[in-house]
């Protein structure tokens, strides 16, 4: 009895097994990297195209940069840093209610299969849209904002900002718009921001908006992140600190600094008192006693 001869042209049948199995897994697989891609946009990065110039030459046009949504929870916003935020009922008249249109089909488009296009397309990137802004924090609660002292800088509680290293080329610190006014003297309430382009003469920013119903201040509870770093193109990767000019004394950052601290001394505490509880023990463990006539064990056999 002579045994059968496999055949070269066909593959074994655990092989077609693995592949019909692999073709099953692959549309799940798909779905969970999906998924956590979601979450990961709405709760902790997510990342933005820069639409306009008013952020130039820090951000250009094209530019996408990545927004830490999560950093606002271990620390206060910071004079100096770039941020995000939806100026619906501030800067722009607020949208209308979820719900409020006539056509019920239209309706149901927007509440299910809309919101998860947009959700997949803004994975790779979200263009700013017409409610959403990009600026750099000037003022933080309780800073009183000036421009301009005799020397043509804005000043944060009578401090100078020296802002040759991010602003526009040829731009001052008064350069606006035409037809707003590049001054201002602003004390920041509590639970509000007041906010600049860097590329001052044709950035729309809290200058602009003073008319409008918190006087140009942008509401903290609307600050979408913190942009942090340029991903595209790669050309013009790069992070994005808080200039030096920020740290002078004398700026709000003593809240931030305090909390960050507290937040990095708490783990670094628990570890030193949990050593020094083992050194104390260690010290105190007795020796092992033996019984008379025997000799003590080789340390090696303890």
């Amino acid at each position: 009895m002579t045994a059968r001869s496999a055949d070269p042209a066909s593959p074994p049948v655990a092989q077609r097994r693995d592949q019909r199995s692999l073709l099953r897994e692959l549309p799940i697989l798909l779905v969970i990297a999906l998924v956590i891609a979601m979450v990961v946009k709405t709760f902790v990065v997510q990342p933005f195209v820069i639409p306009s110039g008013s952020m130039q030459d820090t951000l250009d046009i094209g530019d996408k940069i990545l927004v830490n949504k999560l950093v606002y929870h271990f620390r206060s916003i910071q004079p100096g840093d770039i941020v995000v935020f939806n100026g619906a009922g501030s800067w722009e008249p607020a949208g209308p209610a979820a719900g409020s249109g006539t056509n019920l089909i239209a309706r149901v488009y927007d509440d299910t299969l809309r919101k998860l296009f947009d959700a997949v397309g803004s994975l790779f990137g979200s263009p700013l849209d017409q409610t959403d802004f990009v600026k750099r924090v000037i003022g933080v609660p309780g800073d009183h904002v000036v421009c301009c002292n005799a020397q043509g800088l804005i000043t944060i509680n009578g401090v100078p900002l020296h802002e040759q290293s991010y602003l526009y080329p040829g731009n001052q610190p008064d350069s606006a718009p035409l037809g707003v006014s590049g001054e201002f003297n602003v004390r920041v309430p509590a639970g509000y921001l007041w906010v600049l382009g860097d590329h001052r003469a044709i950035s729309d920013d809290s200058r602009g908006h003073e008319p409008d119903p918190h006087g140009g201040l942008v509401p903290e509870n609307k600050v979408i992140g913190r942009a942090f770093l340029i991903v595209w193109p790669p050309s013009r990767w790069r992070i994005l600190p808080i200039p030096a000019t920020f740290d002078q004394p004398g700026i709000s950052r003593a809240a931030a600094t305090a909390t960050a601290g507290v937040i990095g001394a708490v783990p670094l505490t628990w570890l030193c008192r949990r050593a020094r509880r083992r050194s104390r023990t260690a010290v105190r463990l007795p020796r092992r006693r033996t019984r008379p006539g025997r000799a003590p064990l080789p340390e090696h056999h303890r």
